[in-house]
Order: C-alpha cells, then sequence, then structure tokens
C-alpha cells in the first residue's frame, strides 16, 4: 500500500523557520515525482514545491522561490521541504504527494492528476 506521511508543521513566527517530512513506502521511489502542496482557509490548492528522483530536477511555485528548498533522501525514502523566512501567508495545511514518472514541473503543474497523496501538516505563520 503506497502511503505519505508528511510531519513537521507547526506554529512559527514570522521569519522563522520549519522543516517538513514526507515518508514514503509502499512504491520504490525511484523515478517518480513528489511535492508539496499547500491550502489556506477559503483558497484554492496551491504547488509549493516538486522534486523529481529521476533527476533531482525541482519546480518552485513564485511565491516561495528563494525561501524554501526542496530535498531528498532516496534511502530513507523521505522528501523535505526547509521553509526558510516564513510569512503569514505561509499559513496553510501542507500536503505531499507523488506520482510515477512525470518530471518536477509537471507534477506541481498538475497536481490534480496526481495518483498518491498524504494526509496534510498544519504550518502556522504568526505575526
Amino acid at each position: 500500500e503506497v502511503q505519505l506521511q508528511a510531519s513537521g508543521g507547526g506554529l512559527v513566527q514570522v521569519g522563522g523557520s520549519l522543516r517538513l517530512s514526507c515518508a514514503a513506502s509502499g512504491f520504490s521511489f525511484d523515478d517518480y515525482s513528489i511535492g508539496w502542496f499547500r491550502q489556506a482557509p477559503g483558497k484554492e490548492r496551491e504547488a509549493v514545491s516538486c522534486l523529481s528522483t529521476t533527476d533531482d530536477r525541482t519546480y518552485y511555485g513564485d511565491s516561495v522561490k528563494g525561501r524554501f528548498a526542496i530535498s531528498s533522501d532516496n534511502a530513507k525514502k523521505v522528501v523535505y521541504l526547509q521553509m526558510n523566512s516564513l510569512k503569514p501567508e505561509d499559513t496553510a495545511v501542507y500536503y505531499c504527494a507523488a506520482d510515477y514518472f512525470i518530471n518536477a514541473e509537471y507534477a506541481c503543474r498538475e497536481d490534480k492528476s496526481l495518483d498518491y497523496w498524504g494526509q496534510g501538516t498544519l504550518v502556522t505563520v504568526s505575526s
């Protein structure tokens, strides 16, 4: 059974940092794109960042470029999202998702087509 387990959310002050983790199980992890998405109350889901385990290419949404960094530990099957310089508008439930044999940009742009989703982890940035 494919499982994606997101963790690491919490309450942080403006300008602070958090690192989210997405632990994958039940699939090979090779040749997958895995991404982070977020949804704030009353807003549509937004692509944050995606990474391809095939070629390590990454994609970032415009609102997080320069502040967030996605990485993976393929041996542990974990994808991380390092979030720095957090802003109140980063407050949302963050989800990780994955699909096979697609590139990182496609994964982020076409999130509705992704096969596997984890539960969310809440990030709250207080001002």
